[in-house]
């Protein structure tokens, strides 16, 4: 009695567990990505074709139906990489989705609504049950609820801008997400016209800028911007000297303009 006890427990934990690490169902998604996206430039740039993801509208809005569907509480049982997977996603496809909304009469996200800033600010996305914005996603949850402190995902969200780091072309997986997330990152400070090194001065994208209070919580040992930039000094082809300006804060750190133009393919 007492042996089969131990069995049935043990089944339930095993139960227990699968429903927890059980991965959520990206694949439309990601099949979406792979066929109305273009890669550049070995993967540092992406465009989606919005024409053709147009037709496959009904099937993005599928995918955000399904995402809308899990309970809050489900979401909370599921392990931290699998729930910042399913929040990039969300956000990235809804992202396109705005963008589809008002496509082809705009040239920028920034183009959607009268005031600055408008289009995150809309309560377009459906999660847990209520009606939310883009910035209620990247700023409230994935950065405000305290629980990820992972600066990477700022390579991850993508903004359907030029000067955004490239959209993915595939879907983010929590299985995946520290290979997906650090080869993003790699391939965005790789880019020498959106970052690079030059007369000892550092010139990176704008998002450091943004979001620096996220570049100093100490993620991985990593304080501030320059240290952050440090650790990918293969990526940004530093010398061993500008690496350890960057670290010790002696170099210089410039940001450039931002490129808002739309990431539409051809643009």
């Amino acid at each position: 009695m007492i042996g089969r006890l131990k069995i049935v427990l043990v089944l339930l934990l095993v139960v227990q567990s699968t429903l927890v690490l059980a991965e959520f169902d990206h694949r439309s998604w990601d099949r979406l990505l792979k066929r109305n996206m273009v890669v550049l430039e070995q993967g540092k740039v992406t465009q989606v074709n919005y024409t053709a993801m147009m037709s496959d509208r009904e099937q993005l809005r599928g995918y955000l139906d399904t995402l809308a569907a899990v309970p809050r509480a489900e979401f909370n049982s599921w392990d931290p990489d699998e729930q910042l997977a399913f929040l990039i996603n969300a956000y990235n496809a809804w992202t396109v989705e705005l963008i589809l909304s008002e496509y082809p009469d705009i040239d920028s996200i920034r183009d959607i609504g009268f005031l600055p800033g408008a289009a995150w600010r809309r309560d377009i996305v459906s999660l847990f049950g209520e009606q939310v914005s883009l910035d209620d996603v990247e700023h409230d949850m994935i950065r405000g609820w305290g629980i990820y402190n992972e600066p990477r995902i700022h390579f991850a969200v993508n903004c359907a801008a030029v000067g955004c780091p490239a959209l993915r072309p595939e879907a983010f997986s929590g299985t995946r997400l520290e290979q997906q997330l650090e080869e993003s990152t790699r391939l965005f400070l790789s880019d020498s016209n959106r970052n690079y090194v030059e007369e000892n001065e550092a010139h990176v994208s704008r998002i450091f800028d943004w979001y620096e209070e996220d570049f100093e919580r100490g993620w991985l040992g990593v304080n501030s911007v320059g240290e952050f930039l440090a650790r990918y000094e293969k990526a940004l082809a530093l010398s061993e000297a500008e690496a350890a300006g960057l670290r010790n804060g002696s170099m210089r750190i410039r940001y450039l303009r931002y490129d808002w133009s739309l990431n539409d393919i051809g643009s």
